[in-house]
Order: structure tokens, then sequence, then C-alpha cells
């Protein structure tokens, strides 16, 4: 098995966590260990999460050698318990990349992809409800809100009807039929500017693995097991994750809840820590090598 994924703004990552030998690491979407690998080398310790039975199992063939990495099968978005049940109340730094890999994209079966005819999949865990699931049972007034709402699909409404339509007369079984639907929905002219299937598999994607329900549970998780001056770095590849990563890493930074009009705090409410940059994105030359990194950002938190 050749699990292969370039880690997106690597140098940035790795930096970003402030990594020395006496620092316990998370890395919660180790993947095929590229960031796991580097941190392995520097830290005092590295537990490198990964929901993707894949995924565990190329981990455990790269990191098992260093001596200092514990591999846990997990969704990172139980970070707080994972630290805890390793019988550690606090850890140095968390990473998490919120890109689909490049094995899982690459491989057909797996059905993230809208370039190749494979069946309906996109489980991260490989277990839970699948795309076939939500395209076949979900009504066409869900399907739509999760389009138009995780895809920003602005012809949601028609695509599920077409679903709908399509899917009476036998179930839909394969992402090439999904991609026929969607293409049928599209009015030519806005065939142009992109994939016309790229939102609505980011929509089906998001729904069937709850990602946006998991970021929400790891940022809330992560706070609580940062340590003094512990890092949080997050990698996001679209709009809904960023915006979820930046409005949290505010909020910690400025809680105050007093009116603007007051001359001085009075709610008690201290900031939690301070970002160091605003956010970073890939650089010219790591987009040249690696086009899927061209919607990523990087955010980082450091706690007080």
């Amino acid at each position: 098995m050749e699990f292969v994924h370039k880690s997106v703004l690597f140098d940035e990552a790795i930096d970003s966590l402030d990594i020395n030998e006496n620092k316990i690491i998370v890395d919660g979407t180790a993947g095929g260990g590229g960031h796991s690998s580097e941190i392995a080398k520097r830290a005092k310790r590295l537990i490198a999460i990964d929901r993707d039975p894949d995924a565990i199992k190329v981990l455990h063939e790269r990191l098992d050698g260093y001596g200092n990495v514990t591999i846990v099968q997990d969704n990172f978005e139980n970070v707080g318990s994972i630290v805890r049940d390793l019988g550690l109340d606090f850890v140095d730094g968390i990473l998490v990349d919120l890109g689909v890999s490049s094995f899982q994209l690459d491989t057909a079966e797996r059905g993230f992809s809208y370039h190749k005819d494979a069946p309906l999949d996109m489980r991260m865990s490989k277990s839970g409800i699948s795309a076939k699931d939500v395209v076949n049972t979900y009504s066409e007034q869900e399907l739509a809100d999760i389009l138009f709402r995780y895809g920003e699909e602005k012809f949601a409404r028609r695509i599920a009807k077409n679903i709908v339509e399509t899917r009476s007369n036998g179930e839909i079984k394969t992402t090439g039929e999904l991609v026929e639907i969607i293409k049928k929905s599209y009015p030519q002219r806005a065939m142009r500017d992109s994939h016309p299937a790229r939102k609505t598999f980011q929509a089906i994607r998001i729904e069937v693995n709850a990602e946006l329900d998991a970021l929400s549970n790891l940022l809330d998780g992560a706070i609580d097991v940062l340590s003094s001056g512990g890092r949080l770095s997050v990698i996001t590849f679209h709009s809904l994750e960023d915006r979820m990563v930046k409005e949290r890493f505010r909020q910690w930074e400025n809680p105050c809840t007093c009116p603007k009009e007051f001359p001085v705090c009075v709610c008690g409410k201290k900031p939690l820590g301070k970002m160091p940059f605003k956010s970073k994105s890939p650089s010219d030359a790591e987009l040249e090598e690696n086009p899927r990194a061209r919607s990523s950002r990087l955010r980082t938190f450091v706690k007080f």
C-alpha cells in the first residue's frame, strides 16, 4: 500500500509549533506521516492520530522505528479524551491538517474523487453512513440544504431535484452517475469556471464525515489540553473551515463581552492567548509542485 500525502505548508506548519526535545506534540491528522515524521525527529513525544484504518497501517510502518511515537486510531475531535487516556494532563502542541489526503483522493474505490468512476463512499473512517446513503435516502430539501450550506453551491436546488428524480428509477451507486446528474443540472455558462461537481462532492463529504462538527469539537478540546505556551495549528482548505477557526481564535484572543461604550472591561473574561500571525498561505514554489495546496491556509494560536 502506498499512502502518499503531500503535506501542505510543511515548513510553515512545523515552524508554527515551535518544537523542541522537551515537548509533547499531537498530530491530529497524521495521514501518511508527512508532518508526523518531522515532528518525531524534533519532539520528546509524538501522539499521531488518524481515523482512517489504511493510514494507521502505514503510520506503524513509517513511525514505529522512532521509539517516541504513540499511534491512535480515532477522530481528532476526541483529542481531549485521547490525551487524558494516555495519562497526560497537557500537551505542548497540536497540529491538524484538514485536507483529504492524496491517497484518499487517488484511490478510486474510496469514492472521494469526481475525476474517477467508483462506488459512492467518501467515508474517512470506512464506517458509518456513506455518500451513497446520503444521495439515496436524504429528502430533496435535505440535499439542497447540505449542498448550499457545506458546498456554497448556487445550483443546489436544481441538483437536489435531479438527484431525487434520477434515484426514483433506481439507486445512484457511483461517483460517475452523480457527476453526470450534476453536469445536467449546471447551465453551460457556469461549466467554465471549475469542475461542476467540486462543490457538491465537498458538501457530501463534509456531511458523511461530520467534518464541521468534528472541527468545532476539536477546538473545544484542544484549548483545554494545551499547556501554557502550547500551540494549536490548523490547516484549512475551504472557507467554512477557515471561518470557524478564525472566529474561534479571535474569540479566544478577545473574549470580552462588554458593550463597546464601556470604558473598561467588567465582564471579567480574560484572553486565553494570542495569534502569533494572521494566517499563512502556500508559496508560489509549493503551488507549482502541489496544485492541491491552492486553497490551504494555516492559522496558529498560542495559549497563555
